[in-house]
């Protein structure tokens, strides 16, 4: 093999012709292409193992957190017990304050819902459609 160095353009230290370095152009272009595309998948995998392994500590996270609450509501009950109404009557309490608020999130979330519906940018399309009457000159022009 011969000491090629093909950034200097010069094969075991005699340079080149510029016609054999336009010729090698298209091979360093596809290597550059190659090492980009390979640092792009490596890169990639790193930042989607990083990914996985923090969703799965937050999920773990999220599943402490509801045994969290669990404890917290059983503690509300018997809090409340205490104040010498029966347990039963007070997991009712809790019960029915926690249907409330589900019922909130539920009706806030609807009407939060209705305004993306439909789910299409409807006032970039009507722009869109719009512009495209105007450069075929068709409908009226409007004034800004």
């Amino acid at each position: 093999m011969t000491d090629t160095n093909r950034v200097t353009g010069t094969i075991g230290g005699k340079k080149r012709s510029l016609f054999q370095l336009l010729a090698d152009l298209p091979t360093l272009v596809r290597e550059l292409v190659a090492g980009e595309i390979e640092l792009l998948k490596q890169e990639m995998i790193q930042k989607l193992k990083a990914l996985g392994i923090g969703g799965g500590l937050i999920l773990g996270a999220a599943v402490v957190l509801l045994f969290f609450i669990g404890v917290l509501l059983t503690a509300a009950i018997l809090g409340l017990a205490t104040t010498g109404l029966p347990a039963w009557l007070c997991a009712l309490i809790v019960a029915f304050l926690l249907l409330v608020i589900a019922g909130i999130l539920a009706f806030v979330g609807y009407n939060k819902l209705k305004t993306g519906i439909p789910p299409f940018p409807m006032k970039t399309i009507s722009g869109l459609k719009k512009d495209l009457n105007a450069v075929k000159g068709v409908g009226k022009r409007e004034t800004r």
